[in-house]
């Protein structure tokens, strides 16, 4: 063979690194990203967001989240599948515009919240609040896959993990700014959870009530909204639960942990792949 054939062949290999995505059908973000049973880990992971006071004040009260909550869910929905579905340059288009957004919005706490004190300074490109929007994601999608699609073993949960810290890296963080491995993510997120950081404001408990638990929907689909809602106040761990006034009791955590059974050992495994499985298109 000439050497025009393996320059032709190398000149294809680039084209198509070029082209493909961050991630493959392999990846374990893809795995668990499209089953649609884990759009259930959004409601969670937004809670656990607005928790944080400072993170609250910089991805949502100081954007335009609170007057148009839905639409900025959406954007917000559009982005993360750009990076797990989509293309590397499309990602990185996204995620740079993020970047770009992010470093301009700059604010000060103008209430005392829990630890942070008023006058408080925060930005939105600040790698701690950029880390605990991670985390939540990659730590809720996780919750709701193992409850209602199966587990993960240890090495599974090591390829999850460096998945997310790969998103990570496309909104800014530094390796040395994430959990190295998935036990460090478990050990940060419950250090978060148990600790003072983390402290619901009056607005994050609105942004609880309105925007979480009673979006717009028809009248046919309230039904479908409790049986979601009872399962986000159900995954939410218990400390921000009682912090958010939502109420829960031993009869309901039975009635949620058998629907998950349920669901995971009789329904699933016999849903056809359309049904099961969410097919996300982008335009050309």
């Amino acid at each position: 063979m000439d050497q025009s054939y393996f320059n032709s062949m190398s000149k294809f290999m680039k084209t198509r690194r070029v082209a493909s995505g961050y991630f493959t059908d392999r990846s374990l973000i893809r795995r668990v990203q499209r089953e649609h049973v884990v759009a259930l880990a959004g409601p969670r992971a937004l809670l656990m967001q607005a928790a944080h006071p400072v993170a609250f004040e910089g991805f949502f009260a100081a954007t335009t989240a609170l007057a148009d909550p839905y639409a900025r869910l959406q954007r917000t929905a559009q982005v993360i599948d750009t990076i797990v579905f989509g293309k590397r340059a499309a990602a990185d288009e996204q995620t740079a515009r993020v970047r770009r957004i992010h470093s301009l919005v700059r604010g000060r706490l103008e209430q005392p919240a829990g630890p942070y004190a008023a006058g408080t300074p925060w930005a939105a490109d600040d790698p701690t609040l950029l880390l605990w929007i991670i985390a939540t994601l990659a730590d809720s999608g996780l919750v709701v896959y193992q409850r209602y699609v199966g587990s993960l073993d240890r090495d599974d949960r090591e390829r999850y993990w460096a998945d997310y810290r790969m998103m990570g890296r496309l909104f800014g963080l530094d390796d040395d700014e994430m959990p190295a491995s998935f036990g460090d993510l478990r050990d940060y997120v419950q250090t978060m959870v148990d600790g003072d950081e983390l402290h619901v404001t009056p607005a994050a408990r609105e942004l609880a009530i309105e925007i979480v638990l009673r979006p717009p929907v028809p009248l046919a689909a309230r039904p479908l909204l409790e049986l979601a809602n009872t399962i986000t106040v159900g995954m939410l761990p218990p400390r921000l639960r009682r912090q958010y006034g939502l109420r829960w009791d031993p009869l309901r955590g039975l009635a949620v942990r058998a629907g998950a059974q349920y669901a995971r050992r009789l329904v699933l495994p016999v849903l056809p792949h359309r049904l099961r499985h969410r097919t996300v298109t982008f335009a050309t």
